[in-house]
């Protein structure tokens, strides 16, 4: 209840024209937005024009929101609508560039076969290692996000966009499947191929270092 409470203030600033509230939402959202649109549009300073366009979409559009959904969710809806828009001007053919790429990131044989009762999960054997939890586990923990945020940019796009929004910016599985208008089974295997290709990267990673 409070939080609806303070997010009620926060639109009615905004609707009022509050430049302080906005200032502070701009300074808040801009960098995830600006994550997410790069995965629809083929460079940076694309991405950046998306978020200016859904910063003015916000002005424009704030007294129309109804509070179906929290302001961020709506936010990133807008964003990627747009991102959406321009990305079909951009690229062509994106899909069918993006499905050619998504095959063997990972050896199909660490996966459980179709017939096992727990199909695509890992093999017991295959399961990835834990992440390191000591002292210099915590170190090199800074190095782990690093090499995460790396092979998430080198994701498939749709891939890379799921995996952005659950693991880093904290959507949950519903929110995505809302902002993303695809199915809760199309997400889980989307996460699961995304995860799965940083996962393995990180074990690399881990392995180097521990030798």
């Amino acid at each position: 209840m409070i939080a609806a409470v303070d997010e009620s203030g926060l639109v009615a600033a905004l609707r009022a024209g509050d430049e302080t509230v906005f200032a502070h939402l701009v300074d808040q959202h801009t960098p995830a937005l600006l994550r997410v649109a790069h995965g629809y549009v083929s460079s940076h300073e694309i991405a950046e024009e998306v978020v200016q366009e859904t910063w003015i979409a916000l002005i424009k559009g704030i007294d129309g929101f109804e509070g179906r959904s929290s302001l961020r969710t709506w936010l990133f809806s807008v964003m990627i609508n747009i991102a959406k828009a321009r990305g079909k001007r951009e690229r062509r053919d994106a899909d069918a560039a993006i499905a050619a790429y998504t095959g063997g990131t990972v050896d199909p044989s660490r996966f459980r076969d179709a017939d096992d009762p727990y199909p695509g999960h890992w093999k017991p054997d295959q399961v990835p290692q834990t992440f390191p939890d000591t002292p210099e586990g915590s170190v090199l923990g800074g190095e782990l996000v690093e090499v995460a945020r790396r092979e998430i940019d080198k994701l498939p796009q749709r891939q890379r966009i799921v995996v952005a929004l659950r693991d880093m910016l904290g959507f949950d599985s519903k929110e995505v499947c809302e902002l993303l208008d695809i199915s809760v089974a199309n997400q889980r295997v989307l996460l699961h191929r995304g995860r799965a290709v940083v996962r393995l990267a990180l074990e690399d990673y881990l392995a180097e270092a521990a030798s």
